[in-house]
């Protein structure tokens, strides 16, 4: 069994080419071009099985062809996968298209076959009912407050109030009914509700504070959504301290917003920088790795060089388009830039930003 299927279902680790790779770090783009004998399973194996812990967020189809390409990888195992299963197949497609725009030929015969295939399968559209006029959608927002305030409305009831009033100007009067909101188990809060909270943004503190140290977890993270947001100095102690948590944890998923608020305050959370650093490097989810290096640059994180430079081979976009805003000015990042200006696999954006820069270099 080789090391990809081995332990398909969980991450390698970060230092490990198989782990960058999975991750879609620029430094595994790097290693590979230094071993690109041992590096074409590793390569194929992450298109054929999903690593992704969210495959609507987090890129790879980019990050793999270039692999594919650059290290001149043969392409018969990523056709090969256009017959197996819906998943699998719509990996292999997003990598060949963007091969076929780069030049190759033999992607593009593949995608033809596949095509020819598919003009026999009949896809009906589904049919959406037309929807029903929404009865509490004209009564005044006192009226839907008391009805949140009711415990003996159900979830169903306080759920469509809660969906008029996210339509609406933020309502100042709904903070105190928060932490009454959620699911009768006590696990989470009602469906909509962390939307509205979103919108009254300011106006949720100082009781956020308060909800942070509820011992039910869906309001404790509310309160901390809202501190990383509008929160002040003396809130700092409070993110890093879930950040911590976090990472004692493995958290991935709620990480970066605990990044994102430390960020608005620079040097003075300087002491999360090295929590920071370890999500950068570590996290699965590539697509908040761009936060993770604003916020340590923010911070005044050292070794911020470096960091963008690897960045410059980042799978997901934004990660590549710091990099080619901010990595220093030496002749491989030219090199790089050139490179990423000229790619027609490139994402446009940063196609146009690496020109920019390295005409602004020359």
């Amino acid at each position: 069994m080789d090391r990809v299927t081995q332990r398909r279902y969980e991450y390698a680790p970060p230092n490990t080419l198989l782990g960058l790779l999975q991750r879609g770090r620029g430094q595994g783009a790097l290693m590979a071009a230094e071993d690109r004998a041992s590096v074409a399973d590793l390569v194929h194996g992450c298109i054929r099985w999903e690593w992704r812990w969210d495959s609507q967020v987090d890129d790879r189809h980019l990050y793999l062809a270039r692999l594919i390409r650059d290290l001149e990888l043969p392409l018969a195992p990523v056709v090969e996968l256009l017959s197996d299963d819906e998943d699998t197949r719509d990996r292999a497609v997003g990598v060949l298209e963007l091969l076929a725009l780069g030049g190759s030929t033999e992607a593009r015969e593949a995608l033809r076959d596949q095509v020819a295939k598919e003009e026999h399968e009949e896809f009906p559209a589904s049919q959406r009912q037309p929807g029903e006029p929404d009865p509490m959608a004209g009564l005044p927002n006192t009226a839907l407050l008391e009805l949140l305030a009711d415990p003996d409305e159900s979830a169903h009831r306080k759920r469509n109030a809660l969906r008029v009033l996210y339509r609406r100007e933020p309502e100042p009067a709904l903070v105190p009914l928060v932490p009454s909101l959620g699911t009768a188990d006590g696990e989470y809060s009602l469906p909509l509700l962390p939307g509205v909270i979103r919108k009254l943004g300011a106006l949720a503190m100082p009781a956020a504070r308060e909800w942070v140290a509820s011992d039910t977890r869906w309001l404790a993270w509310e309160g901390l959504s809202v501190l990383a947001e509008h929160g002040e100095e003396q809130d700092i102690p409070t993110l890093i301290a879930e950040l911590e948590r976090d990472w004692v944890d493995r958290i991935w998923c709620g990480p970066v917003q605990m990044a994102r608020g430390l960020a608005r305050f620079g040097p003075k959370a300087a002491d999360a920088i090295s929590l920071l650093r370890r999500f950068w490097l570590h996290t699965p989810h590539s697509y908040e790795r761009p936060d993770y290096l604003t916020a340590l640059d923010a911070l005044g994180s050292s070794g911020m060089a470096e960091a963008y430079t690897e960045s410059l081979w980042d799978c997901e976009a934004r990660a590549r388009l710091l990099g080619v805003e901010r990595a220093p000015d030496r002749p491989h990042v030219r090199d790089r830039l050139a490179c990423l200006g000229d790619d027609p696999m490139e994402d446009p954006e940063v196609r146009n930003a690496a020109r920019a820069r390295l005409a602004g270099l020359t």
